[in-house]
């Protein structure tokens, strides 16, 4: 009997595990509002970069750009209400102590994550055309670690 309740236990925490994941649904860590001229000057936030969730184990996750490892947290540790975007790209990185990796899920639901384009291990994805809306960040580490990290955000004229 001890071990059909070790068994059920188990499988209880695998389905429990495959559930945490990146999730848009989440209260995020911080929010904010911006325009597109309001982060023409580069705007910077500290965040401890790192997760339990790996990235590729989420089903509900599926970014169309980089594939690499990745480590992160349930809730979005940003989210930003962006305006006024039509004449700008937008940079978003990450500088941190350590291998961080970087996932978005922008306004019009694409998510995007990148690992080492930032250059010294960090990330770095730039939004060519982003919607006005939310857009949720998420700083993880490429091998689960935890560390301190910057998120930096920069519009440009296309």
């Amino acid at each position: 009997m001890k071990n059909v309740f070790a068994v059920v236990g188990v499988v209880w925490l695998m389905g429990t595990a495959a559930q945490a994941c990146p999730d848009y649904n989440l209260s995020p860590g911080e929010s904010y509002r911006a325009s597109g001229a309001d982060l023409y000057q580069q705007r910077f936030f500290d965040v401890i970069a790192g997760g339990q969730n790996y990235i590729w184990n989420c089903p509900n996750v599926r970014p169309g750009t980089d594939t690499g490892a990745g480590f992160f947290p349930s809730a979005p540790d940003f989210s930003f209400d962006l305006a006024k975007m039509g004449r700008y790209e937008l940079v978003i990185s990450v500088v941190s102590e350590c291998d961080a990796a970087l996932l978005i899920n922008t306004a019009s639901a694409n998510w995007y994550y990148d690992d080492d384009d930032n250059g010294n291990l960090d990330p770095r994805i730039v939004l060519t055309r982003p919607n006005d809306g939310r857009i949720d960040m998420w700083i993880g580490t490429y091998d689960g670690e935890y560390c301190n990290a910057r998120l930096e955000l920069e519009t440009f004229d296309r």
